[in-house]
Formats: C-alpha cells, sequence, structure tokens
C-alpha cells in the first residue's frame, strides 16, 4: 500500500503540533505524563518568580510553579499554583517563601510544619516573606556606612584642628623627632643584631656543654653509683651509736679532770697539794744524794777486805749535779 505525500505531510505536523503542545506544557511545569496535583500559595510580591521556577523541601525539587494570577483587580495578591511532581506529604501548617539568590533568579522553598494534617489537592499554603540576600547586605551595610561617615567626619575635624594648631615650628620638631625615632630604630637593630651574635654564641658554648656531658655520661653515672654507696653505707654505719660512746667518753674524761681538780682524791692531791709536791721533791733529792754518795764513796756502805779498810770520809751534802759548775742549787 503506497502512502500519498499529503498523509505524510499531515501525520508530521500532527507529530509536531502535538511536541509542541508537551514541550510547551514542561516549560509552564507541566508534566503530563506524570500524575500530579496542584496546590497554592498566596504572595504579596513574585519578585523573580517564573512559570516552571523550581519547588524545593529540604534542598529537593519536588515540583513547579505551573502559573501566577493574580487575586483580584487591585492586586492585594498573587496566586502561585505548584504542580507538585512528587508524592509527598506535606503538613497542614508548613510555610512557603521565595528565596533570592544574588543572580536575581529565584526559588519557591517550603519548610514542612509538625502538623498531622496533610494538605490535598487544592489547598493553600502559607506564606512568609524572607529577606533577600541583597536586602539583608544592605540592611547590615547601611548602618556600617553611617558609622564610616560619622568617622570621617570627626577625622576631618581633628585634621582642621592640628592644620590650625600645628605650625611651622612644631612641624620641624615633628620631623626632627621622627629623623631621631628613625635613628634610634637603627641603633636598636644594631644591638639587637649583636645580642644576637651574643645569644648565638651562648647557645653554641651551651651545646658544647651539653656534648660534654653526654660523653661523660658512663662517668657521671659511675660517680653517682659510688655516691650512692657511699650514702647506704652512711646510712647502715651506727653513727648514732659512736657519737654515744663519744658522749660518754666525753663524760668520763669530765670526771676524770674534775677529780684531778679536786684536792679529795690521790691524783688531785698530787696536783694541787703544795706540800706534797714539796716533801716528794725533798725525797727526791735525798735519793738523789744518797744515789751519788752510793756511787762515790761505795766502801762507806760495803765493808769489803777487797777495798781496804772502811771510808770513814764525810757523806755528801748535796747531789753531785749541784756540784757541777755552772750548774744552780737545787
Amino acid at each position: 500500500m503506497k502512502v500519498s505525500n499529503e498523509t505524510k505531510v499531515g501525520a508530521l505536523t500532527a507529530i509536531a503540533i502535538t511536541v509542541l503542545i508537551l514541550g510547551f506544557n514542561y516549560l509552564k511545569g507541566k508534566n503530563i505524563t506524570e500524575r500530579s496535583h496542584t496546590i497554592y500559595a498566596v504572595f504579596p510580591a513574585v519578585d523573580g518568580l517564573t512559570s516552571s521556577t523550581g519547588v524545593l523541601i529540604n534542598g529537593y525539587q519536588v515540583g513547579r510553579v505551573s502559573s501566577m494570577t493574580a487575586k483580584d483587580a487591585n492586586l492585594s495578591g498573587i496566586v502561585v499554583a505548584i504542580n507538585l511532581s512528587k508524592n509527598v506529604n506535606i503538613p497542614t501548617n508548613s510555610i512557603a517563601s521565595i528565596d533570592k539568590s544574588l543572580l536575581g533568579s529565584s526559588s519557591l522553598r517550603v519548610t514542612l510544619g509538625n502538623s498531622g494534617n496533610y494538605i490535598n489537592d487544592g489547598d493553600t499554603l502559607l506564606t512568609s516573606l524572607a529577606p533577600d540576600l541583597m536586602s539583608q547586605f544592605k540592611s547590615t551595610l547601611d548602618p556600617a556606612m553611617d558609622n564610616i561617615n560619622r568617622t570621617l567626619v570627626s577625622l576631618d575635624a581633628v585634621i582642621q584642628k592640628l592644620n590650625s594648631i600645628i605650625d611651622p615650628n612644631v612641624k620641624n620638631n615633628l620631623q626632627a623627632t621622627i629623623a631621631n625615632l628613625a635613628s634610634s630604630s637603627q641603633s636598636l637593630n644594631a644591638m639587637l643584631n649583636s645580642q644576637t651574635g651574643a645569644l648565638a654564641k651562648s647557645l653554641t658554648h651551651v651545646e658544647s656543654i651539653t656534648n660534654n656531658l653526654a660523653k661523660n655520661n658512663g662517668r657521671i653515672d659511675s660517680t653517682l653509683s659510688n655516691v650512692q654507696r657511699t650514702t647506704a653505707k652512711l646510712a647502715e654505719a651506727k653513727i648514732g651509736e659512736t657519737f654515744d660512746d663519744l658522749r660518754k667518753t666525753v663524760g668520763q674524761l669530765e670526771s676524770i679532770i674534775s677529780k684531778a681538780n679536786s684536792t679529795n682524791g690521790t691524783l688531785g692531791a698530787l696536783l694541787n697539794d703544795r706540800k706534797l709536791y714539796d716533801e716528794l721533791r725533798q725525797t727526791n733529792r735525798s735519793l738523789t744524794i744518797l744515789l751519788d754518795d752510793f756511787k762515790t764513796n761505795p766502801k762507806r756502805y760495803v765493808n769489803v777486805s777487797v777495798f781496804g779498810k772502811k771510808d770513814k770520809s764525810a757523806p755528801l751534802g748535796k747531789p753531785i749535779f749541784d756540784s757541777i759548775p755552772g750548774k744552780g742549787n737545787q
């Protein structure tokens, strides 16, 4: 069967019209291929909002704006029809608002409420006007600009007063002061550089000392061990008992010295009695005379025929030591 050209042209025309209608509805936010329902929201102004604008819940697109119509002839509100393409439950106390970006585009955002009842097809959402970013920026910038303007005015007044107060001499003094500050800054930098060099040398010395300590670490450990052993031996020694014995000995010595100083004992009498001393001295002298006489005249005391007749000469009257020239009498 042969199809005529007229039939082909008619079929293509019908297909083109169908695609055009579908595309137009899609651009308007209507998708006839998907099952959907429509809800509404009334705004006093819809700046930046257009048909096919996306509708977002928690950042997720659930539909599009299908149309916008005036509520009445006085434009007391704009009725926005929202075509929901996703099957979502929207509580009845949810709020719709228009979010504007810095680039001028807008989106319709729905903030879910906590009600147990949900919006049905044809119901109207609650709305609120959210300030756009430019309005927020402007509201923040305006007070800052006012403060800057007041600061500039105050600064201008201060500068004028300074100009009226500062004469050429004062200006010259300020220049000299600034020059002195610069010179002082250079001197301070030089001093800091010298101190930095000294500090570097000190750090070098410290590093050398620590290296020496590290090298002699074994000797230090040995010395500390010896000190520890010595202190342990001192701790084990009976130092307390030694001091007690020393105190007892000192006490006994003090007792002996006190007895020696006293005239009651024999040693005290010998040391302190002058009469006894003289008698002992006289006895010693007599014994000395007797011994010297015995050595000089033995025949007087021993009668032996070998020596002849008995010696009848007078006995010595003083020790021979006393009779030696140059010696004094004792």
